[in-house]
């Protein structure tokens, strides 16, 4: 990227008014959407080139955001923007590193996407270095702002539990207890919009983190730990949630919190247009600044008691590459007769956009659909387990370990597994346009990272490829677990429980190419003549300095079209 400076604006930067941000979203062949929070009710100002683009804040709960739409761009270039609230600069700001920048989508140029999950939102320094590692993001965005870089993805996708609701840090508890007496429930989980608000801010404000964000475009879709662990994993666990004094507060604050603050940016302009609360901002005409707290939290309890009535799915496209990312974890059906991961509307889109005509159909799922075979197949026996067919005293037992060790994947949705299992066969063997060369699934949430590739003589890859966590590594004895479940000795035994519940088989078998390995990572997924090439990157900390890692590259797969 170029860095033609911007740093020739009037007056001093007004440092305290800018909260969050900017934060670089949706990014075409012409346009950009830049996401702030403000600390104080204004106009927010994008300038890029000779142009300006405005738009008011809005509130919710008290916090102030603005999202601008930048349009009229050239396609394929590159522009460095500044941002003024009120006419007064307040970034970029005077700190090191290169100015931020929008590059629009290059038809020409082949897809370069970084990803990856599960980050942990500690200090930087020796002390959560030791506790959580590097954070893996944050040693890209150090290598990105120096010189020789390497070229810029166009695309950051994360792939969930961008926030640990459930497990917060030291930071994080000592705001709750400045708020309340986390002898109460929720304890030292978060409770309301409020401590959403600060946690995004925990995670989002370090310099180089920050400086990141705003000029590497990012998508993003929730897991579990974004509201709590297990999240939907069973009507049991809904049902348990719901029984206590804290849940109702809890989904809300956190659906709506994820709309403002990642959901948001997702969408496209034609998509956010569409949507009711963005069509509730964009109708606000008064002098006054537009409040929507009644609203949000109105959408928030909409959209959990009634799933089937919004998605939180999109669809990101190049010229020979489209991008998939569907929502596994809020559009869950529990009805016994119809037990799914994606509901009967959610199905229905995914099914869809599955389709070829595309060098690369790339699907972004929190949850990895192939997991290692053994794991698969013992996920799929606990289903069965749990459903009561094989009794009561064996369906609590089934119950107790999904909860215990987190048996709640798409191998555990057997109906929606065979479903999208069927599709991606269905488009690597050309029945849904031309055949892709790869039908590749990215994916987070299991704290290990690997590549799996399923058996096929004929027709196009199909792949699953995972990067997790980005900072939040397992612990060692659990490590020791999951490399048990990735191993060959640990299939046989698995499809042996499988077949005592009647769980039918896999229409296919895959084995792993890559991993697993447990660093944190980022993976780096480049469309190249020569097929995919997939990298992943981690931070390593020299004579001491925990504040500037080196980064390393961990493992690199390099996946051919089949033939090639």
């Amino acid at each position: 990227m170029s860095q033609r400076s911007t740093r020739a604006v009037s007056g001093a930067l007004d440092v305290q008014g800018l909260v969050l941000g900017p934060m670089l979203r949706h990014v075409d062949n012409t346009s950009a959407s830049i996401w702030v929070e403000t600390a104080r009710s204004c106009t927010v100002e994008v300038r890029c080139g000779e142009y300006t683009f405005r738009a008011p804040n809005f509130g919710a709960h008290g916090h102030r955001y603005a999202l601008v739409e930048v349009t009229g761009l050239d396609v394929g270039s590159v522009n460095p923007y500044s941002v003024h609230l009120d006419g007064n600069p307040v970034w970029p700001r005077d700190d090191g590193f290169p100015d931020s920048m929008i590059a629009t989508i290059d038809p020409a140029k082949k897809p370069r996407l970084a990803f990856g999950s599960c980050r942990s939102s500690i200090p930087h320094d020796a002390a959560g270095n030791r506790k959580h590692g590097v954070d893996a993001m944050r040693a890209y965005a150090l290598s990105m702002a120096g010189p020789g870089h390497g070229p810029w993805p166009d695309l950051l996708l994360f792939l969930g539990d961008q926030v640990y609701a459930d497990s917060t840090s030291d930071q994080k508890r000592e705001f709750i207890r400045s708020r309340r007496d986390i002898r109460h429930e929720p304890g030292a989980e978060l409770k309301d919009f409020e401590e959403y608000a600060h946690l995004y801010r925990l995670a989002w404000s370090d310099p180089a983190n920050r400086w990141l964000l705003s000029t590497l475009p990012s998508a993003m879709i929730f897991d579990d730990h974004d509201i709590r662990d297990d999240w939907n994993s069973s009507l049991s666990w809904k049902q348990d949630m719901e029984q206590t004094s804290w849940w109702h507060e809890r989904i809300v604050a956190g659906l709506g919190s994820y709309w403002i603050y990642q959901h948001l940016g997702n969408l496209s302009p034609d998509e956010r247009a569409a949507d009711p609360l963005w069509q509730r901002i964009q109708a606000h005409t008064g002098p006054e600044e537009l409040d929507i707290t009644a609203d949000l939290d109105r959408f928030a309890e909409r959209v959990d008691a009634a799933p089937e009535e919004y998605s939180w799915s999109y669809c990101r496209d190049w010229d020979t590459v489209q991008l998939i990312v569907v929502d596994s974890r809020a559009a869950r059906t529990f009805d016994p007769e119809a037990r799914a991961l994606l509901d009967p509307p959610e199905n229905a889109w995914l099914d869809e956009h599955m389709q070829g005509g595309f060098r690369h159909l790339l699907i972004g799922t929190s949850l990895p659909f192939l997991l290692p075979m053994g794991l698969h197949h013992v996920e799929a026996w606990n289903e069965a387990l749990s459903s009561g067919e094989h009794g009561q005293i064996r369906a609590w037992l089934g119950e107790r370990l999904r909860r215990a060790v987190d048996l709640e994947h798409w191998a555990a949705f057997q109906k929606s597994f065979q479903d999208v299992a069927r599709w991606a066969t269905e488009v690597a063997d050309g029945q849904r346009g031309p055949a892709p060369q790869s039908v590749t699934f990215l994916s987070g949430d299991v704290h290990f990272s690997y590549v799996s590739e399923v058996e096929r003589e004929n027709g196009s890859r199909i792949l699953q490829a995972v990067c997790s966590p980005i900072r939040n590594p397992l612990p060692r004895f659990m490590r020791y677990f999951a490399a048990a479940l990735a191993l060959g000795p640990a299939v046989p035994f698995g499809a042996w429980m499988a077949r005592r519940a009647h769980v039918p088989d896999p229409p296919f078998r895959w084995d792993g190419i890559k991993g697993p390995w447990f660093d944190n990572n980022l993976a780096i997924l480049e469309d190249t003549e020569d097929g995919l090439v997939i990298s992943w990157v981690t931070g390593v900390v020299e004579h001491g300095d925990h504040l500037h890692p080196r980064l390393e590259t961990v493992e690199v797969a390099a996946i051919a079209p089949r033939g090639g």
